[in-house]
């Protein structure tokens, strides 16, 4: 197979851009396809576990339909399109050795992987793909036998194990059956009432006949189950109603984790798609409100051996019934209603030994714990208590696993904690429970990898700067990390299989990202840019990279804060407040909100200041930024907009009625909290897919940080717009896509019924037919953002009345 070589044709290159005309920004210039007025920039950049060639996914150009894949070779030339019948014969990304190291074979010189719900074995030292299954039913979680003679793999509600050939050969494994988990009760016949056993007693006494049927009978039954014995067919074991869930088996196979989860349907809400292909209008059906009841999953265990199975009780581990600070307040010390969860276990390579990640579903508690399958005990290994929520970069707060895994030598275990404040790296020695924290600092390490040879991480962190991501390297054992990257911005690493080489995306706050090369010692030349993919067109902009300040806080923090200063300044600010509220935007690198970003271009060359803060809750700033919303969003985060507001004034002398704010759902959420409870501050706002009332939001993200409504009800009054609707003074529009599952179209009607119930004029509802939370259609995006200029101009510009007035 050969590659298709479309290299350079493809490329968007830099020559020529000083010869185009500045453009003039305007919104119907900025939202089309970016593909092909920004220029699509590559994504994701991964090695096989050949490491001759990196690829990625790209789009030059606008060129393809769709982003194609392209690979490169790191040592030097252009990028070339990979055909589409190669692509579907490479082999999988490599993600490290020591990562998925059950995914290899001992040797390491195979592995299996799956592909579209089938089974495939790759042959490293031969590039040699072969196919294992070929089914209707998916095939997932294979990994090898510690003597990597067969695949263990999950189908359906069971475990197999599929021989392999000794030689070098296709495989033509027998598949055998590991686990026969049922749902359901096992079947029994019905127990006789008195009389018909009197009379069934009697037949087998008085009867020869009967007698050696009965006999026969129970004779044939003893003899399948010795067939089935010897045969290796595994002992049936029936679960109830419960869903099963994370099927494991040990490296040994003797033992068998699960989990349970209750069965029948969890509570929903209902919306409609008016905009059809039919014609029709069409239900959807989504997401519950948070406050609908939840039930933990349990986690179980069956050993094999000895044909039994028991729940591992997690109510046992220290703290689990000690009840949240908002509880202990109104005299209530523990909660007994408190349920936890486990996710797991994972196991040493070589079976020895099983950590599980036990967490409360409010999510104050996290568990790492040793188990031990053979009685189900678990002995705790770290402990982390949090009053708000427990969260941070490589640590879930959605239900999921956080990252973790197996050091080389198979017992020690590898976590990230936030215990002193920021998202640090930490090792247990899980046979003596030991625990080591290898990095600190009022910084976070935000990804983590381990080469392939054991002896280093190759870490992301925000060590030079919180506004930037670099990559260093560090020994195993922790010590001195080695700064790898140097220029400002963020760089996303993948390092190559044989721990020379790293594939990286890197981006500044005014350059998307594109494909670099270096080696992954720093004593290197610096890194090799593959791709170039920029629009001569839009080259010819003079991007700002925005400045970063920190806004003065009423509390004496320093609120970090990108700052797009006009050459000609109007008189007037506009306020961008990101969504997510976890989430970081001020930054020196490329921004996800990238529209917003030539917006805010477009705003200041109009003489607007634009200020885009890391409000309180966002993330990069450690434990104690992100929970300063707890139990109260719309408190210390609005705070530090109407701080913001306040030095807008002292710096540039705006007045607070020349401040507009605007921002889509949590900023949308921020800026109907502005409007409602501070409008002294602010002039106007433009509130975009915005929650309104908490109560009507998801569970997974509200209850961490606002507790349940029946629990903790005076959160929820404190933090829902729709209870201050009556503050509301100045210019509001809003604007929602109607098939919105996330935050869903009926929030903003309710906000809206609430507007007119309280006599409120001076506000609109624009309405996007087609769309989901984050829009798609450029002209949905033109219609928003046009919407949104008309009324910042309308309202603080130098043409709007009160300006006038004062003038």
């Amino acid at each position: 197979m050969r590659r298709l070589l479309l290299a350079a044709v493809f490329l968007v290159c830099a020559s020529g851009a000083s010869a185009q005309e500045r453009p003039t920004l305007t919104i119907d210039l900025i939202t089309q396809d970016p593909a092909t007025w920004i220029g699509d920039w590559p994504e994701a950049p991964y090695w096989t576990d050949r490491g001759d060639r990196l690829y990625f996914t790209w789009n030059p150009a606008g060129r393809f339909p769709g982003d194609s894949l392209f690979s490169a070779d790191p040592s030097g030339g252009d990028p070339v399109l990979v055909s589409a019948p190669e692509a579907r014969e490479l082999p999988p990304a490599y993600g490290g050795l020591w990562r998925d190291r059950l995914a290899y074979s001992p040797s390491a010189t195979e592995r299996v992987f799956e592909r579209g719900g089938d089974l495939w074995r790759y042959i490293i030292e031969t590039d040699e793909m072969q196919r294992l299954t070929r089914t209707t039913a998916r095939e997932s979680g294979a990994r090898y036998s510690p003597d990597g003679r067969s695949i263990v793999y999950r189908e359906g509600d069971a475990l197999y194990a599929m021989d392999l050939d000794s030689g070098s050969g296709a495989s033509s494994g027998v598949v055998r059956q590991l686990t026969d988990l049922r749902r359901g009760n096992e079947p029994k016949d019905k127990a006789p009432s008195d009389q018909d056993a009197y009379l069934r007693s009697q037949q087998t006494r008085l009867l020869d006949v009967i007698r050696r049927g009965v006999e026969q009978d129970s004779l044939r039954q003893a003899a399948r189950e010795r067939e089935d014995r010897a045969r290796g067919l595994p002992p049936t074991h029936y679960v109830g109603d419960g869903r099963i869930g994370d099927l494991r088996i040990d490296p040994t196979e003797r033992y068998v984790t699960f989990t349970l989860s209750p069965s029948g349907s969890n509570p929903t809400t209902r919306m409609v798609d008016y905009v059809t292909a039919s014609g029709y209008a069409e239900e959807i059906t989504a997401r519950a409100k948070v406050g609908a009841e939840r039930t933990a999953s349990t986690l179980w265990v069956q050993d094999v051996e000895r044909d039994s199975v028991y729940k591992v009780d997690l109510s046992t581990l220290p703290g689990a019934f000690v009840a949240a600070d908002f509880f202990r307040e109104k005299g209530q010390e523990t909660d007994s209603s408190r349920v936890a969860f486990a996710i797991g276990p994972d196991w040493s390579p070589d079976g020895r030994y099983a950590v599980v990640e036990v967490r409360t579903i409010d999510n104050k508690d996290r568990w790492i714990a040793r188990l031990d399958p053979a009685s189900g005990a678990l002995t705790v290994l770290d402990h982390q208590r949090d009053e708000a929520w427990i969260a941070g970069p490589g640590i879930s707060w959605w239900g999921g696993g956080s990252e973790g895994g197996w050091l080389p030598d198979g017992r020690t275990y590898w976590y990230k904690s936030e215990a002193s404040g920021w998202s640090h790296l930490h090792t247990v020695d899980v046979a003596s429970g030991e625990t080591r924290q290898l990095t600190s600092g009022e910084w976070e390490v935000e990804s983590v990898q381990l080469t392939r040879d054991g002896t280093a991480w190759i870490l992301q962190t925000g060590e030079a700067s919180n506004a930037e991501r670099q990559i260093y390297r560090m020994p195993l054992a922790g010590g001195t990390r080695q700064r790898i990257t140097r220029q400002p911005g963020r760089y996303d690493a993948a390092l190559s299989p044989d721990d020379q080489t790293l594939a990286m995306l890197f981006s500044t706050a005014n350059q998307p990202p594109e494909v670099m090369v270096r080696s992954a010692f720093p004593a290197s030349p610096e890194a090799r840019t593959v791709t170039d993919s920029p629009s001569n067109a839009w080259r010819a902009y003079p991007w700002r990279a925005a400045e970063i300040v920190e806004i003065p806080a009423s509390d004496g923090a320093g609120v970090p804060a990108r700052i797009y200063r006009p050459e000609n300044p109007n008189g007037a600010a506009v306020f961008f407040v990101h969504g997510a509220g976890y989430l970081q935007n001020a930054h020196n690198w490329w921004s996800g909100y990238y529209r917003e970003y030539q917006f805010h271009n477009m705003l200041a060359d109009e003489g607007y200041v634009v200020l885009d803060l890391d409000y309180r809750a966002s993330a990069g700033y450690g434990r104690d930024w992100r929970t300063a919303v707890y139990r109260h969003m719309g408190g210390r985060d609005l705070q530090d907009y109407v701080d913001a507001s306040r030095w807008v004034g002292s710096e540039f002398g705006i007045e607070p009625e020349r401040v507009a704010i605007y921002g889509g759902s949590y900023g949308g959420f921020l800026t109907l909290m502005a409007l409602f409870t501070e409008p002294e501050h602010f002039g106007s706002g433009a509130a975009m897919r915005s929650v309104t009332d908490w109560a009507h939001y998801n569970d997974t993200y509200t209850r961490n940080i606002l507790n349940s409504p029946l629990e903790d009800p005076e959160a929820y009054l404190r933090s829902s717009p729709i209870e201050f609707a009556d503050g509301l003074e100045d210019p509001l529009l809003m604007t929602h896509g109607l098939v919105d599952d996330n935050v869903q179209p009926q929030d903003i009607f309710r906000l809206s019924q609430r507007l007119i119930e309280l006599g409120k004029r001076d506000w609109e509802l624009a309405i996007a037919p087609v769309e989901p939370h984050g829009y798609r259609e450029a002209s949905s995006w033109a219609d928003k953002l046009h919407r949104i200029h008309d009324l910042i101009e309308m309202t603080v510009g130098p043409d709007a009345p009160e300006a006038d007035t004062e003038g």
